[in-house]
């Protein structure tokens, strides 16, 4: 079976591109790589420390309802962090930017802290548990 090394980039279409940068510069430290529009959109590509890209787009066709994980597609984005006390600095940061958000959920497969973006998307902050044996 060929072999791929990770998840190359997350795309996101959202309302408003400059509210939505907002929230995930302020929250995740991204920084723009490029923007720009084409004939039927406008966009904004950003990048992490870590490298994830994450990619903001607004079509003008765009749907403008908040975003639910109830219709057929995508459920939620979680993003891995090291350990359980990683959990509690993802926590204080949450509240540090007034960001709602769950209590850190201990379970036996591990442990997440569930946010919503500014269009309802919903996002994890998610450990393994510490006696995890490395892959």
């Amino acid at each position: 079976m060929p072999d791929f090394t990770g998840l190359a980039h997350l795309a996101l279409t959202v309302t408003d591109i400059d509210r939505s940068y907002a929230f995930y510069e302020s929250l995740l430290g991204v920084q723009t790589l490029f923007e720009g529009e084409d004939e039927s959109s406008r966009y904004r590509v950003t990048i992490h420390p870590s490298a994830f890209i994450l990619s903001l787009r607004n079509h003008d066709a765009t749907v403008r309802e908040p975003f639910a994980e109830t219709r057929v597609g995508m459920d939620h984005v979680a993003l891995q962090v090291p350990s359980r006390s990683a959990m509690e600095e993802w926590k204080r940061r949450l509240e540090e930017l007034g960001v709602d958000h769950s209590e850190i959920k201990d379970e036996y497969y591990g442990s997440v802290i569930t946010f919503r973006d500014p269009d309802n998307i919903q996002w994890e902050f998610f450990s393994l548990p510490d006696n995890t044996p490395a892959a």
